[in-house]
């Protein structure tokens, strides 16, 4: 049979039909959507992730003072002063080492005028915005000699920017942290929440000398909270992990067997475990919408065996007037395939419809991508064929003179 004339009486059996047909869509409709609207929330849920993980830099390895203990109790690991500026200048020196960026901080209570803010002042080097890939707004980084003589200069994100100065601009302006004038020479671009939700522009960076010797002081000479180094590329950072932990070892004078009062960090791992766990999550969501795929697809077969059971002795007729048992199963799979091909392009355009409404309500990055379109018509298409083809052959096996008997 001819493909024009096949497609013409199916949609003709369709229209005749046209509540049973939506019926039998519906369950295909609802699977698909549900089906689009899970992989949108999971490739959503997968872009939030790298976009926070890009934020935190790349090839990065974080080293970490050591826990410390106090009256008996076990600090986490950043509470004891065991790593210096002296250690960030000897990772420098190490191969594979791109960046070093020493920090430590604390918060601190920013005044300008009238207005003042309290949030995180961070004490840091030049290397910090090449590490985390942050570039500034306006202004400038710091200079060598800022950081060398510890010099009062600020860089502000954009939450502290909006509190002090509202829609002015801050870069030149002179800022007060702990009772003391600090000179803005910068103003950091947006960048947004971190892993744990924290506001990311809601800090200011002054030089690491600055942070040490005039902020927040420390009986230890020049000791910092953490050191963040940069690796070339990610296939030399489990090698410079491993030089950082054997030299910080021979600074600090610990063997190898003992516990070293260091933490050194590949982030590289957190962050494929993060992209791991989201593509596990994005499929086991692709997974259970499929289900109701397969639950479309008993009802469109069950439809299907009745309409064959009403229509017994059109089939008889049909035959009787020469035409083949092939011909009869190309018009019930073309009837199957059609309701499929309805179902799946309505069901298409519910699910962007929901994804679109979740996006306004609830603000999630979720995006429809082709690949989740085509999983759709495709795994559709298939439901149509394998549950319509047992009532077309069925259909197709019916003798003309049973058939014609049927009542």
């Amino acid at each position: 049979m001819k493909l024009k004339p096949l497609l013409g009486e199916a949609l003709n059996a369709m229209r005749v039909n046209r509540l049973r047909t939506m019926l039998t869509m519906l369950g295909l409709i609802i699977g698909v959507a549900a089906v689009i609207a899970m992989l949108a929330v999971g490739n959503g849920a997968r872009n939030a992730v790298n976009a926070v993980v890009a934020s935190m830099g790349s090839n990065l390895i974080i080293v970490l003072s050591g826990p410390q203990n106090s009256g008996g109790v076990r600090f986490a690991s950043g509470s004891a002063p065991t790593l210096t500026l002296e250690d960030a200048d000897a990772i420098r020196a190490l191969p594979g080492v791109v960046a070093v960026a020493p920090g430590s901080g604390g918060p601190g209570q920013i005044v300008y005028g009238p207005n003042n803010w309290n949030t995180m002042v961070m004490g840091t080097n030049q290397d910090y915005l090449k590490i985390r890939d942050w570039p500034l707004a306006d202004g400038s980084n710091f200079s060598t000699s800022e950081i060398r003589t510890a010099g009062r200069v600020a860089i502000i994100g954009q939450t502290v920017a909006a509190n002090l100065f509202g829609s002015a601009d801050p870069v030149g302006q002179v800022i007060r942290i702990s009772r003391s004038p600090y000179l803005v020479v910068g103003l950091l671009s947006v960048r947004g929440q971190s892993f744990g939700g924290q506001d990311q522009d809601d800090t200011v960076l002054v030089p690491v000398t600055t942070a040490l010797r005039k902020l927040f002081g420390s009986q230890f000479a020049d000791s910092v909270r953490y050191i963040m180094v940069q690796g070339s590329g990610p296939t030399v950072l489990d090698r410079v992990q491993a030089e950082i932990d054997s030299l910080l070892r021979q600074r600090h004078h610990i063997s190898a067997h003992k516990e070293a009062d260091f933490n050194v960090r590949n982030l590289t791992q957190i962050v494929n475990a993060a992209a791991s766990t989201t593509r596990i999550m994005s499929l086991l969501l692709g997974a259970i919408a499929s289900i109701s795929l397969i639950v479309g697809g008993i009802g469109i077969m069950n439809i299907m065996l009745v309409s064959v059971s009403e229509r017994t002795r059109e089939i008889g007729l049909r035959m009787a007037l020469g035409a083949r048992p092939a011909d009869v199963l190309q018009q019930f799979l073309a009837e199957a395939l059609l309701v499929s091909l309805g179902g799946c392009i309505l069901g298409l355009v519910l699910g962007v419809g929901v994804i679109e409404v979740v996006k306004l309500i609830f603000h999630l990055n979720s995006q429809v991508t082709p690949s989740s379109v085509l999983i759709a018509f495709v795994v559709s298409l298939t439901v149509g064929v394998f549950f319509g083809w047992y009532p077309a052959r069925k259909a197709a096996r019916l003798e003309p003179i049973d058939a014609l008997r049927y009542q």
